[in-house]
């Protein structure tokens, strides 16, 4: 292990303490967010629980993805002169997509619009619309993935853009095996909900809550961190374990302007961020660990995404959005 590698793993793991006792800190007794879906009320000590199973559950992932490719996985890409430009371009698009994605949702009406349609995952008590679920998907697959696939494509194939598989049987076999545990463990664990509707919304509520949320929160994902980002960081830190922070953080930083965030002093944002750190930052490490372990941006998506968690955890809030 290099010196490089060790002080890599050594700051992401103050740096992971350090938001551990921040939540603590912050939110002691409770926070102020809009979490119906979650087990438990969300609160410091019990969301840094929480992020510890998480933490456990994508270690154990993490080390299957690593056997089933310990004998083939790519090496990374060699550095370019352009990744640093494209980088900061990428992240200051980013950053503009999501106060305009915010400012016009608020303008409708509506909730922000971030990288995770009002209601995902935590749950949430406010009216969302069928229209503002579909004009949430519209905006983010639009600015997240066909913008920047057109702009990159012009310079650079599917293949170093880490579109193409370079071992289909390989891919398969890991998309296959993490996805079976991801969810056995959702539908074990946080699927009580699924499991309480009847046929008709099943049938209808999960190909609708797959195709929505494959357009507002996966096919970005993929195209924006994986297929994009995620290369240039590895140009330009020629290390795995910095790349695989730096999506963690990239992933979590999309997530900022989420429905149940709250912004209206200095605590309520230092909360926020913190918690969109313990909630989102982990998931992100992983998807970017598998794309570094396949060269391929495609595997995350299908292994750990648009069918586990989203379309097991959300479609019943596409049911009741839908009224299905």
């Amino acid at each position: 292990m290099t010196q490089s590698y060790q002080k890599t793993v050594a700051y992401g793991l103050l740096g992971w303490c350090a938001v551990n006792l921040a939540a603590i800190a912050l939110a002691p007794h409770g926070a102020p967010f809009d979490w119906p879906g979650q087990h438990r009320p969300p609160s410091g000590p019990t969301q840094v629980l929480d992020a510890h199973l998480v933490l456990a559950e994508v270690t154990v992932l993490a080390l299957l993805a690593w056997l089933l490719t310990r004998r083939s996985a790519p090496a990374l890409p060699a550095r370019t002169p352009a990744a640093r430009t494209e980088v900061l371009g990428l992240l200051g698009y980013g950053l503009m997509v999501q106060l305009l994605g915010a400012a016009l949702g608020v303008t409708l009406g509506w909730h922000p619009i971030s990288f995770h349609l009002a209601g995902s995952v935590v749950g949430t008590h406010d009216a969302v619309s069928p229209t503002e679920a579909w004009v949430w998907a519209g905006y983010n697959c639009v600015a997240y993935a066909v913008i920047p696939l057109v702009w990159f494509r012009r310079r650079y194939s599917a293949r170093s853009l880490w579109l193409r598989s370079q071992n289909r049987r390989r891919d398969a076999r890991v998309i296959v095996v993490v996805l079976a545990v991801e969810a056995t463990i959702q539908l074990l664990v946080l699927g009580a909900a699924i499991v309480k509707l009847d046929g008709s919304q099943l049938l209808l509520g999960m190909p609708l809550t797959f195709l929505l949320y494959l357009l507002g929160t996966g096919l970005p994902t993929l195209v924006f961190v994986q297929a994009i980002l995620v290369p240039r960081y590895a140009q330009l830190t020629g290390s795995t374990p910095a790349t695989v922070l730096l999506g963690g953080l990239t992933y979590a930083a999309l997530h900022a302007g989420d429905a149940w965030t709250m912004f209206g002093s200095v605590r309520e944002v230092a909360t926020s961020l913190v918690f969109v750190l313990l909630l989102y930052a982990v998931p992100g490490m992983f998807k970017t660990f598998l794309t570094l372990r396949t060269g391929n941006a495609w595997v995350h998506l299908w292994a750990y995404h648009a069918i586990a968690p989203h379309t097991l955890l959300d479609t019943p809030l596409v049911v009741r959005i839908f009224r299905l």
